[in-house]
């Protein structure tokens, strides 16, 4: 990216809520960072049943706690002293605000997602092959 190699970056997501926020795979949120301090378009692809319109926004998507021992252990080695406190989240959330575009199979949403979102379902109950939103 610093290189200027990169001229956009296109990542999946697990859940996307009302609002644009997006859940994905741990270092999707540091990708966007990275991709807007370089001034990168930053794209989610994802299918619209991704969509969860009754999730507000990002802060209500529920995260996956991922075991303990997967960072705690190597097989039946123990890394870490017994004790140790573990936080280790299947997902991270990326803002909206580091979305260029949301592309769906029904179109493609933009900022404001909130209304941008809310067309592609309501076309989407319609009929197949959306616009641009």
């Amino acid at each position: 990216m610093r290189q200027g190699l990169i001229d956009a970056v296109i990542v999946g997501a697990d859940r996307i809520a009302a609002n644009g926020d997006v859940a994905n795979k741990i270092g999707t949120y540091t990708v966007a960072v990275l991709s807007k301090q370089h001034q990168i378009p930053f794209y989610v692809a994802a299918p619209l049943s991704t969509l969860d319109l009754s999730i507000p926004d990002g802060s209500h998507i529920p995260i996956e706690q991922r075991d303990a021992r997967e960072v705690t252990h190597i097989g039946d080695s123990r890394l870490v002293p017994e004790g140790v406190g573990v936080f280790n989240p299947a997902f991270d959330v990326t803002p909206n605000e580091l979305v260029t575009a949301i592309i769906t199979d029904v179109g493609v949403a933009r900022p404001p997602f909130l209304q941008s979102l809310a067309r592609l379902t309501e076309h989407a109950a319609g009929q197949r092959g959306g616009p641009d939103v």
